[in-house]
């Protein structure tokens, strides 16, 4: 998980919230000391840290709760909209549209890479995308573009040997004219030197691209903010991405930093599955970290997956209900058939934070597909009513399935699980009303227009 040092430390203070018996100016102080020496240990900046304390501190003591919220419930709000405050940017990410995008950035910061996993990023989102190899210096840079190309369906335009990056541009230009998003790899440095800058604007001049993006390495931690704004006043950066969030201690610093700048966060890689780059939302990120989840991240992500955004909504909707049947378990499954899908969704369930490192994910994964093998020789009824499967339907299942029966019953015994673990999230009012409220968040209409265009 992304910044899980922070995370668990942050989870440790909304426990301590909700164990103590009351909450006094003592408890305020002593959790405004815990807030601080998580967030120090996550390299944020000293003086960003005690601005965050202080108005967590002084709302604490201050300000009087909505009606119907208790003091508890006051203070772990206060905290998360302060965490939120550090991190957010006042900026949306990288629209879905045409348009053309420059990649920036010095080397070793995971720029090609990225770019990647971005031309993957918009293909799931409906839009054809080619990619232009503009690095003229690093002689693999070219060839890991195209091996990457090729991993996620999309072409990519270069020209080995030359060594004007602005020309191999506007020829990649001409080349990708019918794509809708055209997305340009350009040369890196150790540092940022006048001939850099001199190539990035020339080849700004050229593409004219609606978004020149910073990828930079997390483990840079608070010198990502410098770094950012200097690239900004250099080139006029519209956005960043952070690589490498996944196991830094330093993240925080780098976030807090570039939320400083005048870049907003676009994208944050959270490891090297060229699936693992994240839409950066601070809501959603700091819901995260604190446990609550993000449910609304998990519809998008399973419309994605199942091509129907409606019928994501609905399904969920009905498990929060207390409905829950094999379909349900299905559905679900359908929606983490992938390795680094599997992991995120441990985060966006909430309450399920801090629990990924007791998961053999490669056993799961292979589970997830004999379960669903297994689904797929079942009628419907059964699949509608699961007490009706006894033992002589379980030989006929597994028979079909080419698995054994242990495994039916395996599966079976997973799924009533699952079913008490919906029932007492759909029992609990104030779980059901936070997830109602975070799934009101998903633009369905526009996922749906998504997945209908080319």
């Amino acid at each position: 998980m992304v910044l899980e040092g922070l995370g668990k430390s942050l989870r440790g203070v909304l426990g301590r919230i909700g164990s103590a018996s009351s909450v006094d100016d003592e408890l305020i102080k002593d959790i405004c000391k815990d807030l601080q020496r998580a967030l120090l240990e996550a390299d944020v900046n000293v003086k960003l840290v005690l601005e965050v304390t202080n108005r967590v501190k002084d709302r604490a003591l201050n300000e009087a709760p909505d009606a119907g919220r208790s003091m508890k419930d006051h203070v772990v709000k206060i905290i998360r909209d302060e965490l939120v405050r550090m991190v957010n940017s006042d900026a949306p990410g990288i629209a879905v549209k045409p348009q053309t995008i420059m990649m920036v950035g010095l080397y070793g910061q995971g720029k090609t890479t990225t770019t990647g996993k971005l031309a993957m990023y918009f293909s799931k989102k409906g839009l054809s995308v080619g990619l232009i190899g503009a690095d003229v210096y690093r002689p693999a840079a070219l060839d890991q573009l195209r091996q990457l190309g090729e991993k996620v369906g999309v072409e990519v335009y270069g020209e080995p040997g030359q060594t004007d990056a602005a020309l191999i541009v506007k020829n990649g230009l001409e080349r990708f004219k019918d794509k809708k998003m055209v997305i340009i790899d350009t040369s890196g440095r150790h540092a940022l030197e006048d001939d850099l800058i001199d190539e990035i604007k020339r080849i700004a001049d050229v593409a004219k691209p609606e978004e020149r993006i910073l990828v930079l390495d997390s483990q840079v931690g608070q010198q990502a903010g410098p770094q950012a704004e200097a690239f900004h006043n250099a080139v006029g950066v519209t956005g960043v991405i952070l690589t490498k969030m996944d196991g830094t201690a330093k993240g925080g610093g780098a976030i807090s930093a570039i939320s400083k700048t005048n870049a907003r966060i676009v994208f944050i890689g959270t490891g090297e599955h060229i699936r693992d780059l994240e839409a950066f939302d601070a809501n959603k990120f700091i819901s995260r970290l604190l446990g609550m989840g993000d449910l609304g991240g998990l519809v998008a992500m399973a419309a994605e997956e199942i091509d129907d955004p409606e019928q994501a909504e609905k399904m969920t909707r009905e498990m929060l209900s207390g409905k829950f049947n094999l379909n349900h378990m299905y559905y679900q499954m359908a929606a983490v058939g992938k390795m680094g899908t599997l992991q995120k969704l441990m985060t966006m369930l909430p309450g399920m934070s801090g629990m990924e490192d007791k998961i053999d994910y490669e056993a799961s994964q292979k589970k997830l597909l004999i379960f669903r093998t297994i689904m797929d020789s079942m009628t419907a009824q059964e699949k509608d009513d699961p007490s009706l499967i006894k033992a002589k339907r379980i030989e006929r299942i597994a028979n079909g399935a080419g698995v054994t029966p242990h495994d039916v019953r395996e599966l079976l015994k997973q799924y009533n699980t699952m079913k008490k673990t919906m029932t007492s999230f759909g029992k609990d009012r104030k779980m059901r009303k936070q997830m109602m409220k975070q799934m009101a968040g998903v633009d369905l209409d526009s996922l749906k227009e998504l997945q209908g265009s080319g």
